[in-house]
């Protein structure tokens, strides 16, 4: 079965040796030797001053909004993974719903501002599959209004803006290292903070709000990651330049082969945006032909994924939600097809022949 995307699994030994470390020392979580390699390895590798490891992107994500004390209405998008949203719901905020760019699929930075309140104490955008949101305008915005900005840059990983990492704009970004990402620690995820004296507070408070001595300095939870994840990490950090050009090898024949084809369309690439090749959505005239083409596509044993659907205003414990047409328009059109580092050319040729064929 061809998924829309397959977990990269590093050697087998040089995994094994991480984990005869582990047994070794006997220190397999808080805080520990790997996972202390992995944020400097990543901070280097980032271009990054900052950075936090937990135990997964969401986790982040409602780390974040405790470390800026968020309170009342979150800005955010409608076109994302549940989680952009789940999250807030979960942490007693409102989410409100500004609608998107038609073309980069990002948060619309113009509709932003329309949707501020004076109950509104942050702005979430997020850099839809790796693609930056206009981070000027939203900063401008913020920076007026005396708002916070968390990015929820789960899909950015190793993209740059403008030759600085994507992480660093807004006062925090979060990463997602989940499975099924191009960077991943099995489990995981990262907040990204340039300030010190924040760094510092979410520090402590993913470990229960403790510091030296074991006292409790304020409320806190268990958002650690541990030393097998860590490990993972660390060995797929070593192969992150074989995975990314491969990728794009993949990336650029889908291009080739379906760039012409009238009835589809591409997300547009914001300018001076590095790429890293993690989806490869395509959008359709019809929701019609995304289904016809999803079928056809299963019956071959190939799975691509309706990322993302339904746009999130649809969600079940959302009421009263603002009209984001273009999201959910976008929604129900739009479709990721399989890409990963090791797709065999002769399933890609199959999928790009069915999406041919019947567009």
């Amino acid at each position: 079965m061809i998924n829309v995307t397959k977990t990269y699994l590093p050697d087998i030994e040089k995994y094994k040796s991480y984990v005869d470390q582990i047994y070794a020392s006997g220190w397999i979580t808080n805080n520990g030797e790997l996972v202390q390699a992995l944020e400097k390895r990543l901070k280097v590798y980032l271009g990054i001053k900052n950075i936090i490891l937990v135990s997964n992107g969401t986790l982040a994500l409602q780390v974040a909004y405790k470390v800026l004390d968020l309170a009342g209405e979150v800005i955010t998008t409608p076109f994302s993974f549940v989680a952009t949203t789940s999250s807030l719901v979960w942490e007693g905020l409102k989410p409100v719903f500004a609608d998107i760019d038609k073309d980069t699929l990002n948060i619309d930075a113009c509709k932003i501002e329309r949707a501020i309140t004076p109950h509104t104490s942050c702005i979430v955008p997020v850099h839809v599959f790796g693609n930056a949101c206009n981070i000027e305008k939203i900063s401008e915005i913020a920076e007026r209004h005396s708002i916070k900005v968390i990015y929820d840059a789960a899909h950015a990983f190793g993209i740059t803006y403008k030759n600085e990492s994507i992480l660093n704009f807004g006062d925090i970004s979060i990463l997602s290292f989940h499975a099924t990402k191009i960077f991943h620690t099995i489990e995981g995820g990262a907040l990204v903070i340039n300030d010190d004296a924040l760094y510092e507070k979410a520090k402590r408070m993913i470990n229960f709000g403790i510091i030296s001595g074991g006292n409790v300095a304020e409320l806190g939870i268990n958002a650690k990651m541990n030393e097998f994840e860590a490990a993972m990490g660390l060995c797929i950090l070593d192969d992150m330049d074989k995975i990314i050009d491969r990728r794009k090898k993949v990336y650029e024949y889908y291009v080739r082969h379906l760039a012409q084809l009238d009835g589809l369309r591409f997300q547009k690439q914001t300018q001076h945006c590095h790429m890293n090749f993690s989806y490869f959505p395509v959008i359709f005239k019809e929701e019609e032909k995304v289904m016809e083409v999803m079928g056809i596509l299963q019956k071959h044993g190939i799975m691509p994924r309706r990322y993302f659907y339904p746009s999130l205003d649809k969600l079940p414990y959302i009421q009263n939600a603002p009209d984001v047409p273009i999201s959910n328009t976008v929604a129900k059109r739009i479709l990721c097809l399989p890409i990963y580092d090791s797709l065999d050319i002769k399933k890609q040729v199959k999928i790009i022949e069915v999406v041919k064929e019947h567009i």
